[in-house]
């Protein structure tokens, strides 16, 4: 039978930290510079918001069936106090909240064994077996401790955060998606971003397979945690990038809508209506009058009409008796998807 997994206590000691010199350089110049554009966008909650749903899959944001980023971190104990294992819980909670996995031990740590493999894998097939439950507390304690350590470099130190929580595994379901949400939190509490925004999962995805075997190397070959933080903070340096570049459009596209909705509508309400747009740039017609800063019903119908009539809305779903509309600030998803998945 595959034994489960016990890691090495934090922190490494055989972390060779002179080939990572050139790479930490240019991880901490590539966020210093996505940071600086953080602190030039005049309205981050509006105008960063599409960057939180952008993991997020198209009818999950229709439905509103998946917890986002933006979410997640709509926590005030982030302004207020460190981060810790009981916030930890509450982030889970609230990301299995209405999604696939609440009914497995929400805002809990697990108290059985789990294993990584294709849903009919059995322990004896997986491809990963996470240490035994009776080991999680001193090794999330372990974790926590590091966490808040004083490291050498903060970027090598969030790669070996972010691994160990994967190799703990310490949840039933969501460890993935938690573990990737870990990472503009703890660029934040580090004060390396002004805002918790940054999300590596287009990085990830894109190269996953390389993501998952440098991961599974960790504890099992020499120089196994060199490779591993070499390769995140390369992902830290292109998704850095990317996310500027996407930022810069982002706020492009605003300044350019926003002249053509107030001409469109010509109401003192057309600032407000995009900002809506843009912090949920799918919903449903009658969302918006739930808003205080939105007028009547039918003055909103008809703006909305304005849009749809100028190619800025575009119909999702149809309303059928009860079901209301659904509409999309296409330019702006595609934007954030990177192609066209609205036409």
């Amino acid at each position: 039978m595959k034994k489960p997994f016990v890691p090495q206590p934090l922190p490494h000691d055989d972390v060779k930290w002179e080939p990572l010199i050139p790479l930490i350089g240019q991880a901490n110049r590539a966020l210093a510079q996505y940071d600086g554009i953080l602190y030039g966008v005049p309205n981050p909650a509006v105008l960063l918001s599409p960057l939180t749903t952008q993991e997020a899959v198209l009818s999950s944001r229709i439905e509103g069936t998946q917890a986002t980023l933006g979410d997640v971190l709509k926590f005030e104990a982030l302004e207020s106090r460190p981060f810790n294992l009981n916030l930890l819980l509450k982030l889970h909670a609230t990301l299995l909240d209405s999604v696939r996995g609440r009914d497995k031990g929400r805002g809990r740590f697990r108290t059985i064994q789990n294993w990584i493999g294709s849903n009919d894998t059995s322990m004896e097939n997986a491809a990963y077996v996470p240490p035994e439950p009776r080991l999680l507390p001193e090794l999330l304690d372990n974790w926590e401790k590091y966490y808040h350590m004083e490291r050498p470099d903060p970027l090598v130190q969030l790669a070996v955060v972010h691994a160990q929580f994967e190799i703990i595994h310490p949840f039933v379901d969501g460890n993935g998606r938690l573990g990737r949400i870990l990472i503009p939190l703890f660029l934040y509490e580090k004060q390396i971003l002004r805002q918790p925004m940054f999300y590596l999962s287009q990085y990830l995805e894109a190269h996953r397979a390389e993501y998952i075997d440098a991961l599974r190397a960790l504890g099992e070959q020499d120089g196994a945690w060199n490779r591993w933080i070499s390769f995140f903070l390369t992902a830290l340096i292109e998704q850095a990038k990317q996310n500027a570049t996407k930022a810069r459009s982002i706020m492009d596209l605003y300044e350019s809508l926003k002249a053509r909705v107030i001409e469109l509508t010509r109401s003192q309400y057309a600032v407000p209506l995009l900002d809506h747009l843009f912090v949920r740039p799918i919903f449903r017609s009658s969302d918006l009058g739930a808003h205080k800063d939105m007028p009547s019903k039918p003055m909103i119908m008809n703006m909305l009409g304005a849009l749809k009539q100028d190619g800025i809305l575009k119909v999702v779903r149809e309303g059928s008796g009860r079901r209301a509309q659904v509409l999309a600030l296409a330019e702006l998803i595609n934007l954030c998807e990177g192609k066209k998945v609205i036409r």
